[in-house]
């Protein structure tokens, strides 16, 4: 597969995901008559099950990563040139920011609109820290044992996720700067994008060393 072919897979798999998260945040906050917890219910449901058929649709071409800290922890484990990890984090963030605008087009909405959801303290840092090292931990043990069952571990985790962490798991580097662009129900403001995405980074980290702890050095 050449590299442009697997850039534009990612692009269109985070595109893809946006549309997904966002779109339904709005659909569940707009039918849930202000229950919080259904619109909740019906955005983590929405994800979950959109992360289980998009990685069935893309792994074959670029592995579906969707996730710039799935990319560095590839690149760690050297399943990925440094090189292409920088460029799929370059195609998973651009293709976020257009997701992000198709889901508002669909609800007619305007294309972009700045976030102003706090996200903040140590809850929130402490919880993007945990739902990224459950995500990559979990991706790295499937690599290893199961790699056909990434796609349900995933959407089964992320779906988890939404529910026992205060962030409501966001866990990615790409998603989270994109719904910075977006005043719907998914949305965080400007100024706590950069420690969501350092939190998102550090539970990357975390969950390779205790993957090489569990389980020694990657196979090859």
């Amino acid at each position: 597969m050449t590299v442009a072919r697997r850039l534009l897979a990612e692009a269109l798999g985070s595109a893809l995901l946006l549309a997904i998260v966002v779109g339904s945040g709005i659909m569940g906050e707009r039918l849930s008559g202000g229950n919080g917890a259904i619109a909740l219910l019906a955005n983590s449901l929405a994800t979950g099950a959109g992360l289980v058929v998009l990685i069935l649709w893309f792994a074959p071409l670029s592995g579906a990563h969707f996730n710039p800290a799935v990319s560095l922890a590839m690149a760690l484990e050297k399943k990925l040139s440094w090189r292409d990890c920088l460029a799929y984090s370059a195609a998973q963030t651009i293709g976020a920011l257009a997701g992000v605008a198709l889901a508002h087009l669909m609800f007619d909405l305007p294309l972009y609109a700045a976030g102003v959801k706090v996200r903040s303290g140590i809850g929130q840092f402490t919880s993007e820290v945990v739902a990224a090292f459950g995500l990559i931990g979990i991706i790295l043990a499937c690599l290893r044992t199961r790699p056909a069952a990434i796609p349900y571990a995933v959407g089964l985790y992320i779906l988890a996720a939404y529910w026992f962490t205060a962030s409501t798991s966001f866990a990615n580097p790409a998603v989270t700067v994109a719904r910075a662009v977006s005043d719907t129900f998914a949305n965080i403001r400007a100024e706590d994008v950069l420690p969501f995405i350092a939190a998102q980074i550090l539970g990357a980290l975390l969950a390779r060393l205790a993957h090489r702890g569990l389980w020694g050095k990657a196979a090859r």
